[in-house]
């Protein structure tokens, strides 16, 4: 490992004093937050229209703790030094919704791959003290850079590793996203136009 650690660059280097933090892509946050709040905020607009049993109060209620954890969820911070990677979250996030984890680099004993249920392909952290297992996260910003930084560390070959889903696909489904917030705003706006809110 060392021998790989010798060939890191200059601005790698500096992992081993200073830890680098990957945080998730913007592009994934935005996309998944305003899908979000394309597919919630309708409802208590067409739950007061309809005459729902379930109050509109109570569903803005809903759809604000959502929009909560949702970005809570999406606060995922990766950080890795020359001893360990790490996955932690903002200190308001609660530890029981989302707890982080570390694993050191000594600890790795390999990276498998898993195929998900839509035919995509993730890579899990193998510990060689505990069954447990960790993992990699694919969707932080400098994903290439922290590939090569696991492989520095653990000397595990990871030319193979590619991101779960490619930047384009995360484009189209903004885009559709924001077809379906412009038709959420007409439809809120056809309702107060035609004076169908009480």
């Amino acid at each position: 490992m060392s021998s790989n650690i010798e060939t890191l660059s200059k601005s790698e280097q500096q992992v081993q004093s200073s830890p680098l933090t990957f945080r998730l892509s913007p592009l994934i946050r935005i996309t998944l937050l305003s899908l979000y709040v394309a597919l919630t905020v309708p409802l208590p607009f067409l739950a007061q229209v309809s005459s729902a049993s379930v109050p509109p109060a109570l569903l803005w209620g809903g759809i604000g703790l959502g929009l909560f954890a949702l970005y809570g969820a999406l606060s995922e911070r990766v950080i890795v030094d020359d001893e360990k990677i790490k996955v932690t979250y903002p200190k308001w996030v609660p530890g029981f919704f989302r707890k982080g984890w570390e694993l050191p680099w000594a600890d790795v004993k390999d990276l498998k791959m898993r195929t998900t249920g839509q035919g995509g392909l993730v890579y899990y952290f193998v510990s060689q003290s505990s069954e447990r297992a960790y993992l990699l996260p694919m969707r932080v910003v400098g994903f290439a850079r922290l590939v090569k930084l696991v492989e520095t560390y653990t000397g595990i070959d990871t030319s193979d590793i590619r991101p779960l889903a490619q930047p384009w696909m995360y484009l189209i489904l903004l885009g559709l996203t924001l077809l379906l917030l412009l038709v959420d705003g007409w439809t809120i706006w056809t309702v107060f136009s035609q004076g169908l809110m009480a």
